[in-house]
């Protein structure tokens, strides 16, 4: 699963439309392939600073939603509304098991002085 988030600040005066803008987006975003969920959250201490948390089964489906229109337009009427730097970060999250697969090293070429390698666990 890939996992975006990002920090939004939108001019005050133009807060109604970022409001509009950002719920078409989330609404047309949801219907497609591959997303989980998709949401922008306002700020408690700025009313005026908004986070997206959006969640995709896959790298090919957040690369898919780049190319929409619906992506294009959101893109083409966001500078008039922000108030600085858009902040994004993406994450990918999988599972223990396919974690597990994707680690295949050759333990003979960890350094014998050094502890094991530890995963710590993430409980929600």
């Amino acid at each position: 699963m890939i996992i975006v988030h990002g920090m939004f600040p939108v001019l005050r005066e133009s807060r109604e439309k970022a409001l509009k803008l950002m719920q078409e987006m989330a609404a047309a975003s949801r219907l497609e392939p591959g997303c989980v969920s998709y949401e922008f959250y306002s700020a408690l201490t700025n009313s005026c600073q908004f986070l997206l948390f959006q969640e995709w089964s896959s790298v090919e489906a957040l690369q898919a939603h780049f190319e929409t229109e619906h992506m294009e337009t959101f893109l083409a009427e966001l500078p008039s509304i922000l108030n600085g730097e858009i902040v994004t970060r993406r994450y990918e999250v999988r599972n223990q098991d396919e974690q597990e697969a994707d680690d295949e090293f050759d333990e003979s070429e960890v350094p014998t002085k050094k502890p094991a390698l530890i995963r710590p666990k993430i409980v929600h």
